[in-house]
């Protein structure tokens, strides 16, 4: 339980600043999207990169990705096929289905592992099959839709190798893939520029507050609200049920992998948002309540289950 309060208590602290920042505007009216623009091009790709290219892929094959795969896509489907009953638009569906299934493993998720489930790098299969597969994918869907033009076969196909963040994540998987070892040199710097990639997130989604009225308030309720349960609930509940009933996990296996699935949306999702200028509400409100959903959710699943 102390892990789950001190992970939460990290983030709220560097959002609160972020959020005076933006009340003071100490950093200007540009601070937000320099802050977004910096996390997407520059510092979350050196991020990505420096984590997967000394990772161990091998845990991409294991059971407890295959549960988190699967409570991933029941939880992004649920928010799809809502969403084109309902007519919503396929950037609004996009980040949607983000919001309704994307952890956030990294800087949440690994304090919390640290403290609930006693080991960090059972994020790691997590952090390889959102970076790996599913921010690639999702972010391809949102380059695509962003143009209004119709986009020849070719650039479709090469739509992920002209996003940083997904050139980031390919390419540190290639390196881990061919046993290379980075030289030090090379890896120092991009390891400190990838080590401003979560402050900033957080900075710039405390920034975005200002102004805001509580959640799931606006427009776009629906979709906030349905987001946060398929998120806080849903993707919890499937990853325990396939994970008892299925794999036949028990223990600190299936602690691990409901803990991880019921953690909040990601904070950089608002930062996807914001740079491709599409369902920025959505991303905010989604990831504002599904954090604060959450704290009750785990503790009383570390309760249960630890």
């Amino acid at each position: 339980m102390q892990g789950v309060l001190t992970g939460f208590a990290v983030i709220a602290v560097v959002i609160a600043v972020g959020y005076l920042l933006g009340r003071r505007g100490s950093l200007g009216d540009d601070a937000r999207p320099v802050l977004t623009g910096l996390a997407f091009n520059v510092a979350t790709p050196a991020l990505l990169f420096t984590t997967l290219a000394g990772a161990d892929l091998s845990v991409i094959l294991s059971e407890r990705l295959l549960v988190t795969a699967a409570s991933t896509a029941a939880a992004a489907s649920v928010f799809i096929t809502i969403g084109l009953l309902r007519g919503w638009g396929t950037g609004h569906i996009t980040i949607g289905a983000l919001c309704s299934s994307y952890v956030n493993a990294g800087n949440l998720g690994i304090p919390i592992a640290v403290y609930v489930l006693g080991d960090a790098s059972l994020v790691a299969p997590i952090l390889l099959f959102q970076q790996i597969i599913v921010t690639p994918l999702a972010l391809t869907v949102l380059d695509l839709n962003r143009s209004g033009e119709r986009v020849p076969l070719r650039r479709r196909l090469t739509t992920p190798l002209r996003n940083p963040m997904a050139v980031g994540s390919l390419t540190g998987a290639a390196v881990a893939a061919s046993g290379w070892t980075v030289p030090q040199p090379a890896l120092e710097p991009l390891t400190l520029i990838g080590n401003m990639s979560v402050p900033a997130v957080l900075l710039a989604f405390g920034i975005s507050l200002k102004g805001s009225g509580l959640p799931a308030r606006g427009d776009n309720r629906s979709a906030i609200a349905l987001s946060a349960a398929l998120k806080t609930t849903a993707q919890p509940l499937v990853a325990w049920s396939l994970g008892a009933g299925v794999f036949h996990l028990h223990g600190a296996a299936l602690l691990d992998v409901v803990v991880t699935s019921a953690l909040p949306a990601a904070q950089n999702l608002y930062t996807y948002a914001s740079q491709y200028k599409v369902a920025e509400q959505l991303a905010r409100e989604s990831i504002l309540l599904s954090t604060a959903v959450s704290v009750p959710t785990l503790i009383t699943i570390a309760a249960l289950l630890g």
